[in-house]
């Protein structure tokens, strides 16, 4: 089973919390046991997984990132986002989790994240649940 979801981004840079979205997929998927494959068809976005209690993290992530990558540094890419795929090389584009009980197998703190870094924009990611 394979399912779209379109999210729309407000920002340039932004890290929006799709754990609840993806919950409910697997609920509605019925799959007691499997994987669940996120994945995200860009190339300036990122899914990844992170602590999700404290909303600090995703500014410091996005702080982090800046810091390291920052937008005006002398790219040569003609669109001017070339920082953007750097920090989606860097965080990734597809993440997977164990379906166990009906529900992702996540860590107390973590949560499933859309990173957005070249925004705002209507952006898609795809999830795949593989019976298993």
């Amino acid at each position: 089973m394979l399912i779209q979801r379109d999210i729309k981004t407000s920002s340039r840079e932004e890290i929006i919390d799709i754990t609840s979205e993806v919950q409910k997929v697997i609920r509605e998927s019925n799959i007691e046991s499997g994987i669940c494959l996120i994945y995200v068809p860009h190339t300036t976005c990122a899914i990844t997984i992170n602590e999700n209690a404290d909303p600090d993290v995703k500014r410091d992530i996005l702080y982090w990132l800046n810091k390291h990558v920052p937008q005006n540094d002398n790219f040569r890419h003609a669109e001017g986002n070339s920082d953007a795929h750097i920090k989606t090389l860097m965080s990734g584009q597809s993440v997977e989790l164990i379906i166990d009980a009906s529900k992702p197998v996540l860590g107390t703190w973590q949560g499933i994240y859309f990173c957005e870094f070249d925004g705002p924009r209507k952006r898609r990611f795809l999830i795949k649940i593989i019976s298993g």
